[in-house]
């Protein structure tokens, strides 16, 4: 099992920070830890991001998954590798994004729309699908796909995730989920994350709490 899906068994949310600046990611970082997120990522269109991703690979790199969201080229690549970064994410299928991330040990996250897209990603060396953006699917479509998928592939459904919606698309086979504004919010202080966060913690339990009375019910 993959250190991804490792981390996503345990904690199913991928916490966007977009807009975050350098000198308040690191205290953000820690009450999402301190929550039990394992895996932050800083999208590069927020202020100097891979001041933020440096910032965060130091503080947390040993308990936590860093990278960057929204890479769009190849070429920013290194840089985020350089950053301490170790995951890729993109809001598009981008081959020559995951390739390039790949060739550098990093772990590659592109978004996909259609079964096409999906496919083309997983050969070009994918390790996660991001579904994006979900509101435009449902986890009918995402059902089906998993179908006739590889059965160990993880897919992250990504785009108005929130504390209350998320359970259907687990049922459906959603391995995860990015969580942006539902957490953070550019200007949002730092306990009002932290009580965002809390609350994902808490419905996570009782999601789990729920499986496990069903499936004794079943016995």
């Amino acid at each position: 099992m993959s250190a991804l899906a490792q981390r996503l068994e345990r904690f199913p949310f991928v916490a966007i920070l977009r807009g975050v600046h350098p000198d308040e990611v690191e205290a953000i970082g820690q009450v999402l830890i301190d929550e039990g997120f394992e895996i932050i990522e800083v999208p590069l269109n927020s202020p100097s991001p891979l001041d933020s991703i440096r910032r965060l690979a130091v503080s947390f790199g040993e308990r936590a998954l860093v990278g960057a969201g929204t890479v769009l080229n190849p070429e920013v690549v290194a840089d985020i590798a350089s950053a301490g970064g170790r995951l890729v994410v993109m809001p598009s299928a981008e081959r020559e994004v995951v390739v390039e991330a790949k060739r550098l040990g990093l772990l590659a996250v592109p978004g996909y729309a259609t079964p096409t897209e999906a496919f083309a990603m997983l050969r070009a060396g994918a390790d996660a699908l991001k579904l994006f953006p979900a509101e435009g699917s449902s986890p009918e479509v995402l059902g089906a796909l998993r179908a006739v998928l590889p059965p160990h592939t993880l897919v992250l459904p990504v785009g108005g995730m929130s504390a209350t919606n998320w359970q259907p698309w687990r049922r459906a086979g959603a391995t995860g989920f990015g969580i942006g504004s539902a957490l953070y919010k550019p200007g949002m202080r730092v306990e009002e994350v932290r009580a965002r966060a809390r609350e994902f913690a808490r419905v996570h339990q009782r999601f789990l709490s729920d499986l496990e009375s069903a499936g004794r019910e079943s016995l």
